[in-house]
């Protein structure tokens, strides 16, 4: 996964560049539900607002080709599903630039320089405009405190012109970014929140330069160049905090992409060690990897010892030690030792590349009510711009130039930056927030639901017990020996992540290699293997001396167990006779899992167990946790039936189970979480994925949830409110301009502002 470098000062040609297949795959993976398709995510730079992700949107729509688009304001990043077979990444792009904005792959190198350029251009801006403010200010001063007569004539005419003159750099500099993209609404005939913005500007300019050059025409009365510079700061002011708190809101994000190195140092076959792109970097290749260096791809360490840093990839607070056999994950930091590793996954193939996928579909994704937002934020727009020519006209006859400013004042006012920022700024925050607590949030609307839920399922293996097993007793068949059953089983399970499939497989190696058989297991492999969700595992195994054998393993139903259910955990496997063996595993529960039981039914929760295990099992497990509505022998249908049940009397569900055999009920429950590390992520239904394979964290992932709706809300009436008492007051010309663009300010930085707290790590700090 090399970065991409886009030039800052890209052109149509130098777009192209990107339309390689080994230049779209550094930014592109295949489309899990549009065949044939592309998703590429890609930062735009430029935007603003709500109305120009819907302006984007619509221009990436209209490109033959181009199947789902999805951008947020919040985040400015956004997603394109597009054919690789009727367009090309630089037809997309250049359909963005032609509108005014720009489109990078979301891993360019240039886009990190990019931004700070653009922050220092948006300090120097502020700079002059507070200078300017304060030079204009002071002159008009006089105007306001002195009496009648006081001041000749001449004096207010001089002041007037130095407040012109010094009103000139705030407008052709500091207002520039206003003005351009105002020009770039009208030029392609549509609206953003900057364009009410910039025509306030030019009105109030316009009005105050007529006042200034003909003091005794029809706009002479007054000249307003102290309310220009004022808004325009505070505009700039809000911007930038803005820009800043985004910036930490979904930070979490940030710190992950762009992770992996530039280079790694390769071994040659003469044992020399080479640098090279880590683009040239293959399955197999030996690394060295030096202290403070991030690992390039998943691999096993050949040799040193370390320390490693896996906090942003898998919630672990705590640095881990890595030694020759431990295998280490692309992304993670070294922390001390020099190591020697092998590669065994790169680019896409990582978890790491899954983790990055699975966040930037989140930051893109838009909950129920910012999308409410974005369907209504232009014709706001256009009802303010209706409404500001309404003062205006209702105003002309008594006094222009008044009536004027009343219509700047509610252009000013009525910007409903606020709003489309109350919902996804929240929703990011609380999204890094957990990222960095090992929890990853796939769909944004999921924080939403999850605050509504009344009862939580669990599923019991891998979920409320450990992942790690032991296999206690083995009951075979007559004239079936104990040892080949285990054998044969291994032939499965090696081929299933469950976590009774990895215990059977681990407790085949162990006696085999105890008693010297560990080759003949590893070649032992079965043949055309599927996995059949919540049943179990068949295929086809060809041992040494025996006809080809159809295997089964997996659930007593799923194999014709005769075995009745005892107290541990049952798995049988069955051959073309029927039933064959079943093994019995003891497994141990969580030691979390009780405190977490407790916590969920402090806050109100329903709590249930539904499990494929036998009974006796399931009830022993769900006692010693105090869950008295506990059943097994569930199948995935059976658990999908009880998850509709329980939604068609009323109740929000949330459903927690291990994501390999639970797909059906995971993708049907309200909002569903997966539980383990060993989790392919690319293939979990869950809306939370919890890394570090830690059930801990499921309640402070609730409490985070009902806190964040509760914001979003603050945010949502605290816009409503702010517009239904500002707008009024524009309206009847008792708010100035510069008090209309302090007000807009102030409550967009309100609204981030309160959305920060979701930033922080302990929740305790939120309560």
């Amino acid at each position: 996964m090399d970065r991409l470098m886009v030039q800052p000062n890209q052109d149509a040609e130098g777009l192209q560049l990107l339309d390689t297949p080994e230049a779209w795959d550094e930014f592109s993976l295949p489309d899990p539900t549009v065949p044939d398709c592309l998703r590429s995510s890609v930062v735009f730079e430029g935007m603003h607002c709500a109305a120009c992700a819907i302006t984007l949107e619509d221009a990436l729509r209209a490109v033959p080709g181009v199947r789902e688009v999805q951008i947020s304001s919040a985040s400015h990043r956004g997603q394109v599903v597009w054919s690789p077979q009727q367009t090309r990444p630089s037809e997309w792009m250049q359909s963005v630039e032609r509108i005014g904005y720009k489109a990078v792959p979301a891993n360019d190198a240039h886009a990190h320089e990019r931004r700070r350029q653009e922050a220092r251009r948006m300090v120097w801006r502020l700079s002059v405009a507070a200078m300017c403010m304060m030079q204009v200010m002071m002159y008009a001063t006089p105007a306001y405190l002195s009496a009648p007569g006081e001041i000749s004539a001449e004096a207010m005419h001089l002041l007037r012109w130095a407040s012109w003159v010094l009103s000139l750099p705030v407008m052709f500099f500091s207002c520039a970014p206003f003005l351009s993209n105002a020009w770039r609404d009208l030029r392609e005939r549509q609206i953003s929140m900057d364009l009410p913005v910039a025509l306030g500007m030019v009105v109030t300019f316009v009005v105050s330069s007529l006042a200034t050059f003909e003091p005794e025409g029809p706009f002479g009365k007054e000249v307003y160049f102290d309310s220009l510079t004022m808004f325009v700061f505070f505009l700039l002011m809000g911007r930038w905090l803005e820009l800043r708190m985004r910036d930490r809101t979904a930070g979490a994000l940030e710190a992950v992409l762009n992770r992996l190195p530039d280079s790694v140092r390769k071994r040659q076959s003469d044992g020399e060690w080479v640098r090279i792109s880590i683009r040239g970097l293959s399955v197999g290749d030996v690394i060295k990897v030096l202290p403070g260096e991030a690992f390039a791809g998943d691999g096993l360490v050949l040799s040193g010892q370390t320390q490693v840093d896996e906090a942003l990839l898998t919630g672990e607070s705590l640095p881990l030690v890595r030694r020759v056999g431990d295998r280490i994950i692309a992304g993670s930091h070294n922390l001390s030792g020099t190591l020697e590793v092998r590669i065994e996954q790169v680019g896409a193939a990582t978890r790491y590349a899954q983790i990055v996928a699975l966040m930037e579909s989140a930051s893109v994704s838009k909950p129920a009510m910012a999308l409410l937002v974005d369907r209504w934020a232009k014709p706001f727009l256009l009802a303010v711009l209706l409404a500001s020519l309404a003062a205006v006209i209702y105003g002309w006859r008594t006094d222009p130039a008044q009536a004027l400013m009343v219509g700047v004042a509610v252009l000013i006012v009525t910007c409903p930056c606020a709003l489309s920022l109350a919902t996804p700024a929240a929703m990011l925050a609380t999204a890094g927030a957990l990222a960095r607590g090992g929890v990853l949030v796939r769909r944004l609307e999921a924080l939403q639901n999850l605050a509504d839920i009344d009862t939580v399922i669990f599923d019991k293996t891998g979920t409320l017990t450990r992942d790690a097993f032991e296999v206690v007793h083995v009951h075979t068949r007559r004239g079936v020996d104990a040892d080949k059953a285990l054998t044969w089983a291994s032939s499965l399970a090696r081929h299933s992540l469950h976590p009774v499939s990895r215990a059977l497989w681990s407790e085949a190696r162990r006696q085999a290699e105890a008693s010297g058989r560990l080759p003949a297991l590893d070649a032992l492999l079965a043949q055309e293997v599927s996995e059949q969700a919540g049943q179990g595992v068949r295929g086809v195994l060809q041992a040494p001396g025996h006809a080809a054998t159809n295997l089964r393993l997996g659930s007593a139903v799923f194999c014709e167990s005769p075995m009745p259910s005892g107290p541990h955990l049952q798995v049988s496997l069955a051959d073309d006779q029927g039933w064959m063996a079943t093994f019995e595993l003891a497994e141990e529960v969580r030691p979390e899992a009780l405190a977490v039981v407790n916590a969920l039914k402090k806050m109100g929760l329903t709590l249930k167990v539904l499990s494929g295990d036998g009974q006796s099992a399931v009830d022993k497990v769900a006692q010693h946790l105090g869950i008295a509505d506990a059943r097994g022998h569930c199948q995935p249908q059976d658990k999908l039936q009880a998850l509709k049940k329980f939604q068609a009397q009323g109740h929000r569900v949330a459903m927690v189970g291990d994501g390999l055999n639970d797909g059906p009920v995971l993708a049907g429950a309200d909002v569903s979480f997966a539980l383990g590390q060993a989790l392919p992520l690319a293939q979990s239904k869950a809306d939370f994925v919890l890394m570090g394979g830690q059930l801990g964290v499921l309640v402070s992932t609730v409490l985070r949830s009902r806190q964040t709706l509760r914001i979003v809300k603050q945010n949502l009436v605290w816009a409503a409110v702010y517009n239904a008492a500002c707008v009024p007051l524009a309206l009847m010309g008792w708010l100035p301009a510069w008090a209309a663009g302090l007000g807009m300010a102030l409550s967009s930085l309100l609204v981030v502002l309160n959305a920060l707290r979701l930033s922080q790590d302990n929740i305790a700090v939120l309560k």
